[in-house]
């Protein structure tokens, strides 16, 4: 079979098929059409349906929600009406109240007119009674004063006078009683404690003395020591700030400053000098350094044992310094040292016995002098002094009270500062712990004297006892038994306030009477 054939034959298919399918595809058209028409006919039936069933469901709920909203406006319209009611028969409630309240009011009212009324005329009688006691009173007063032959004036000052006289005499008594009580008391408690404090520090009671003068092996001496044209005796006091007295004192030479440090210096020196023999100015210098290191090193050794001595810790080296200064320090002969020291150990003894800190007191008694280190080269007394140093090492607060309150600078208001005041005094009146200036001490006995005769009614006075005790003769006409005690206290305070001195000073006033007739 050839191609034509075959294309022929394919052909003749093909449009066989067209032929064929044209009339199905008509036929399945003109079907699916009839079935879609059919389909669209039920759909628009459902949905009519739907849409009245809707329409009767929205209905029914409208007549519900009609049936509902009536409902709720009755129930609203009924609660209305009962709180409008409730609030009706309260504020009737009020009223009533209200008008209760006004008519008791109008009562109240009424009652207090009637008692004012009631007043105003007890008030009327109450002048009018006055007015008669008042007349009364002044006829009496013209009837006294008829009969005692007094004015009324002079009748209150003779009243008065008798009034002070009485008050005086009890008060005289009451403080002589209250004066024995405290006596007795205070007296034993402090001379327990006092005693037991001095029986536990037995110190030396004699004042030590800084010698001045250094002994010489020959009065040859005395001439190698001025040099030629006196140069070794100028380095040795220029070197040392000394002055050197060579006198005719056999084999002994005075040195003399005011610096007690520069003096041991200046004596040590000259010792090694004359001890070693060749004395010129490169020699002295050599020698006065060599003393000064010994001396520092032996005021450092000096605190340091006074300060191991007194139990007390955490202390600046540079304090301790300025405590071994002290060595070379005397107060009226007395060595300050060991006064310190001394004070240190009595004020711990006697906080112990108080159940007071008791290294806090020892602290505060080695300190109290420390101003004494640095006197003679800062201005100020030895307190102002010593209280700059403490806070320049940053002692504790009431440690440096104590320094400022030690010789009553200022009043002491801690235990610690009366312990360190009362310590200073118990070591400074020790017997022979001082030596005192002759000149100085006269003063006091006068200023004595003149305190208690400063006084209206003191006839005369004598300071007896070395200044201990003051006896003064007063004038009876004028100073009577009760006023004895208040002018020996007004007499107390004025010393306590304007004399130094040490320990205590006893005031003894005395009073007479004498009658002395003739026989003729």
């Amino acid at each position: 079979m050839d191609s034509q054939t075959i294309l022929y034959c394919v052909i003749s298919v093909i449009v066989g098929a067209i032929v064929i399918g044209v009339p199905l595809f008509f036929l399945g058209v003109a079907y699916r059409k009839r079935v879609a028409e059919a389909e669209l006919g039920s759909a628009e039936q459902e949905a009519k349906r739907i849409v009245s069933d809707a329409l009767k469901t929205a209905e029914s709920k409208k007549k519900e929600a009609l049936v509902e909203a009536k409902d709720e406006i009755y129930r609203m319209r009924s609660d209305a009406d009962k709180e409008i009611k409730e609030r009706r028969s309260e504020l009737q409630r009020q009223e009533r109240r209200i008008t209760q309240k006004e008519e008791n009011l109008d009562h109240k009212m009424d009652s207090l007119e009637q008692k004012e009324e009631a007043l105003q005329k007890k008030l009327v009688e109450a002048d009018s009674k006055l007015n008669d006691a008042e007349e009364i009173k002044k006829h009496q007063f013209e009837l006294l004063e008829k009969i005692s032959l007094f004015t009324v004036e002079q009748a209150k000052e003779f009243m008065l006078k008798n009034l002070e006289n009485d008050l005086i005499h009890e008060k005289a008594v009451k403080i002589n009683l209250y004066e024995q009580q405290l006596k007795d008391e205070a007296d034993q408690k402090a001379r327990n404690i006092i005693s037991q404090a001095i029986q536990r520090c037995a110190a030396e009671h004699v004042a030590e003395a800084t010698v001045s003068v250094v002994a010489l092996p020959s009065d040859e001496m005395k001439g190698r020591i001025i040099g030629r044209e006196g140069r070794n005796i100028r380095a040795l006091e220029t070197l040392t700030g000394v002055d050197l007295i060579i006198d005719d004192t056999p084999e002994a030479i005075t040195l003399s400053c005011f610096d007690p440090v520069r003096r041991e210096i200046a004596r040590l020196s000259l010792e090694k000098l004359i001890a070693d023999g060749r004395i010129h100015p490169a020699r002295i210098e050599e020698m006065v350094d060599k003393s000064k290191h010994e001396v520092e090193l032996k005021i450092r050794q000096d605190g340091e044992r006074a300060v191991i001595e007194a139990g007390i810790h955490g202390m600046n080296p540079e304090l301790i310094k300025l405590i071994g200064r002290l060595r070379y320090r005397t107060s009226y002969g007395q060595n300050v040292l060991d006064h310190s020291l001394e004070v240190a150990h009595l004020a711990g003894v006697m906080a112990s016995e108080l159940g007071v800190e008791v290294n806090f007191a020892k602290r505060a008694g080695l300190l109290h002098d420390i101003g004494k280190a640095l006197d003679h080269e800062i201005e100020g007394t030895h307190v102002e002094i010593g209280v700059d140093i403490a806070k320049k090492y940053k002692e504790n607060a009431d440690i440096i009270h104590a320094i400022q309150a030690h010789h009553g600078d200022v009043e002491p208001k801690t235990i610690v500062a009366c312990l360190v005041q009362a310590a200073d005094a118990i070591s400074a009146a020790r017997p022979g712990a001082r030596r005192e200036n002759l000149e100085n001490y006269i003063k006091r006995l006068e200023k004595l004297e003149e305190i208690a005769n400063s006084f209206n009614g003191v006839d005369k006075s004598f300071a007896i006892q070395a200044g201990r005790e003051v006896r003064i003769m007063v004038k009876p006409e004028i100073v009577n038994d009760d006023q004895m005690t208040l002018l020996a206290r007004e007499i107390v305070a004025k010393i306590e306030a304007e004399l130094d001195y040490p320990g205590q000073i006893k005031v003894h006033i005395i009073r007479e009477n004498r009658a002395i007739e003739f026989a003729k």
